[in-house]
């Protein structure tokens, strides 16, 4: 795969000192617009703006909640991880996988609105380029076309529409 370097110092300092981008998505701020998948009165998943793997996807409450398990009852955590399957699912389901990563990350300095990153790895990349290598922005971004992107983003949709709920 062909990357291109990320600005790790930009990314930082939005992170660490702009507004939730996740809150500012989901109140369709067109300077936080990500290609949406999935949305429903409680959840949304876009295309990472950064992704590291084709079709790596972001899943989160729509509610501004920051700590998995204090800020969530069971039963919210239990229909947090029902959307996270299904999407990831789908996403399995549309992007060649030879596993799939799920992960929560965020903190309190930076990120901080609660979200799961779905990362599918492709089939053939070397193990020393696999887990964490194949998911720091360090190791550089594949190249954004918005056209594909915007169909990436239809085709995990539709298989969404598909699933049985």
């Amino acid at each position: 795969m062909d990357y291109t370097s990320a600005d790790l110092e930009e990314y930082e300092k939005r992170a660490r000192s702009g507004p939730c981008f996740i809150c500012e998505l989901v109140r369709d701020n067109p300077n936080y617009a990500h290609h949406v998948v999935f949305e429903d009165d409680d959840f949304i998943a876009f295309l990472d703006k950064y992704p590291t793997v084709q079709g790596k996807t972001i899943v989160a409450p729509k509610r501004h909640v920051e700590h998995v398990v204090s800020d969530l009852t069971e039963t919210e955590f239990q229909r947090t991880m029902t959307v996270v399957y299904r999407i990831a699912s789908a996403v399995e389901a549309t992007v060649p996988t030879e596993r799939l990563y799920l992960l929560s990350l965020g903190s309190q300095e930076g990120n901080r609105h609660l979200h799961w990153h779905i990362a599918p790895l492709p089939p053939g990349i070397p193990y020393q380029q696999q887990q964490f290598h194949a998911l720091m922005l360090e190791n550089g971004i594949l190249p954004s076309n918005q056209e594909e992107l915007a169909d990436l983003a239809h085709r995990i949709t539709a298989r969404l529409r598909t699933e049985p709920t």
